[in-house]
């Protein structure tokens, strides 16, 4: 109990020690430590600050956040019936494209990779003949 009475966000001894020592071995661990000492009381009160701010956006949106039933993202209901089964099928219609737009890119990636191995394979063979042109020609091929 003691060492948690010391370690207060007040100036004491183990906190001016720690403040001290953090500055030394790490400029921001020292000033970390300052901070603790200055507005360490006020933590709980920040913290229910940050709380209630991050609720009050959350309701405003409507955004609830991960499902881990559904597996995915949702929203509040809106109370209205008619409404909320449109969202519901625009998000649908808005993930069935998604996944059109994915599988699109997947087969222009498959394109792309077929159309360097033809630019590589065109290239190995022009550089296959000038070497045996070179080497029907009389000149020496050096390795």
């Amino acid at each position: 109990m003691i060492a948690s009475y010391a370690l207060r966000p007040d100036w004491t001894p183990l906190t001016i020690l720690l403040m001290a020592v953090g500055f030394i071995i790490f400029w921001p661990l020292g000033l970390a430590m300052l901070a603790y000492i200055l507005w360490g009381q006020r933590i709980p009160e920040i913290r229910r600050h940050f709380q209630s701010n991050g609720e009050r956006r959350r309701d405003r949106s409507g955004f609830r956040g991960f499902n881990r039933r559904s597996g995915g993202y949702g929203f509040n209901a809106s109370g209205n019936a008619a409404f909320d089964e449109y969202r519901g099928n625009e998000l649908n219609r808005l993930e069935e494209e998604r996944r059109k737009l994915d599988e699109e890119l997947r087969q222009f990636e498959s394109y792309m990779r077929d159309l360097r191995r033809a630019r590589d394979k065109e290239e190995f063979d022009r550089f296959m003949r000038e070497r045996s042109d070179r080497s029907h020609d009389g000149e020496t091929i050096n390795l």
